[in-house]
Parts: structure tokens; C-alpha cells; sequence
């Protein structure tokens, strides 16, 4: 849990909402995911290797138990510059519950795959199809992976589709909120002929989904969980809309509490 705090506070504040076991199970799911994308991310590996890793990293996953002394190879000349999450990716697979472990490493396995596809490209999104694709490798595998979470710890049945636009949604808010940063390094999620009005109708679009996608959740924990991201993305937006840049801690604070005591 500390390094789940240490990686993504934002994602810190509704994991504790869950109950224990399924707080487990979550905790360790997301690590597995941030993992990879740290991979993903590094600006001091080069692209083509990037892919290498990632695609040999996807094999790995593919096949239960986790090879820990393969994957130790794989990432054995970048070492000492990822960081502990991406090191220790064997030790969340085994600490992820072994029922619902093998899903997760499917989840993980496509989710690397694509991602050494887009860090291919350059992460430039040229049409809506390529959008759809980037964002579907990079967060909608997230709610993909932690449906199949929830119908395993659960019971509880969700909407694919949905889910895959929660994902899609979150990320999309992110896209907008860093989208200066990103074209200083070259990267460029908006489709030639979109304009910043069309990335927001498109991160619309989704979160709608994704409100779709919590009506179905009775479970209290796990609605809480669901709903804390989409609330604060939902606000982002609607600060970004009006010319900021983000939201303050105190209104991140006061969304947490509002929703906190709005669900039944």
C-alpha cells in the first residue's frame, strides 16, 4: 500500500473505500498495470527497446506462474533507472489473489502489447479510430480488468463496453489536462481535423458511459471506488471548461466528501 500511495495518490483516496480482500486484489491489479506503464512512460529508453520490453514483458504474462528470472532479464539493462513498481512487477502478480490472478496477467499482457504499438507511433493519434484505440489499450483494459474483479469478488456483473468508456473518459480528462506538456515532447492525441472543443465532446461522450457504468454497481464499497475518479474527472472538466488548469486539494477534498456522503 505504501508504494500504491507513493505511485498514484489519486488513486490512493477511493482504494480505500474497498473492503479488505478486495482492497488487496485492487491494489495489486492496478500495480501490475502501473508496472507496465512506467515502461511505457520512461523518457531515457528508447522507443524501439521500449517496445521490445513491453512485447516480451506481454509473453511473459501470458504464461502462469510469472517467469520472475525471465522478466529480470528483460528489463535487466534498464534496471537501475525504472523504478521499485516496474521492478517488483512478479511480486504484485503473486500477491494478487490466485482466482482472478490469471485475468489480471491477460489484462496486463494486452495492455503492454498495446502500448509497445502506440510508443511505435509516437503517440500521435492521426483519426477518432486511433484515439479510440490508444485509449482503449492505455484505461479501458483498467475497467476491463477490474469488472472481471468485480464479478469475481463480487458477483456483481457489468457492461464491457461501459466500462471500456469509464477508462476512455478518465484518460481522455487527463489528455486535455496535460495536453500542452505533451506537445513539447512531441506527442499528440488529438486527430488532425479535432479541435480541444472535439477532445472535450469526446471526454463527454465517455464519462456519460461511465455514469451508465456505476448505475449497475449496488455494491456500496465498490460504487464508492467507482465513483470518486468519475466525480473528480467530471469536475476537472468542468474547471478546465472555465479556464483552469486543475482543481484545488481543498475541492478534491470536498468532492471526496460530498460523494462519500451521497452514496447509499
Amino acid at each position: 500500500m505504501a508504494i500504491l500511495k507513493a505511485t498514484s495518490r489519486t488513486f490512493f483516496i477511493p482504494i480505500t473505500f474497498l473492503e479488505k480482500d478486495m482492497k488487496t486484489t485492487v491494489a495489486m491489479a492496478y500495480l501490475c498495470m502501473r508496472a507496465i506503464d512506467e515502461i511505457e512512460d520512461h523518457e531515457a529508453i528508447p522507443v524501439e527497446e521500449k517496445a521490445d520490453m513491453l512485447r516480451k514483458t506481454a509473453a511473459l504474462l501470458k504464461v502462469q506462474p510469472f517467469d520472475s528470472v525471465a522478466y529480470a532479464d528483460v528489463i535487466h539493462s534498464y534496471h537501475d533507472i525504472l523504478p521499485e513498481v516496474t521492478l517488483r512487477l512478479h511480486d504484485w502478480l503473486y500477491l494478487t489473489p490466485e482466482g482472478i490472478r490469471t485475468q489480471v496477467a491477460a489484462s496486463c499482457a494486452e495492455m503492454a502489447e498495446g502500448m509497445a504499438k502506440w510508443a511505435l507511433k509516437q503517440w500521435v493519434c492521426h483519426t477518432r479510430e486511433d484515439l479510440d484505440d490508444y485509449t482503449y489499450y492505455v484505461a479501458g483494459l483498467v475497467g476491463v480488468m477490474l469488472s472481471d474483479v468485480w464479478r469475481w469478488g463480487a458477483g456483481i456483473e457489468t457492461d464491457r463496453e461501459l466500462a471500456i468508456g469509464y477508462g476512455r473518459g478518465l484518460q481522455a480528462v487527463n489528455i486535455l489536462r496535460n495536453q500542452e506538456e505533451d506537445a513539447a515532447r512531441g506527442v499528440n492525441y488529438m486527430p488532425d481535423d479535432w479541435t480541444r472543443d472535439d477532445l472535450f465532446t469526446f471526454a463527454e461522450e465517455n464519462l456519460a458511459k461511465a455514469d451508465a457504468y456505476n448505475a449497475s454497481i449496488k455494491k456500496r464499497s465498490i460504487l464508492m471506488f467507482c465513483k470518486i475518479p468519475l466525480a473528480l474527472a467530471h469536475k476537472t472538466l468542468a474547471t478546465m471548461q472555465k479556464g483552469h488548469d486543475k482543481m484545488t486539494r481543498q475541492e478534491v477534498e470536498q468532492t471526496v466528501a460530498e460523494v462519500d456522503r451521497t452514496t447509499k
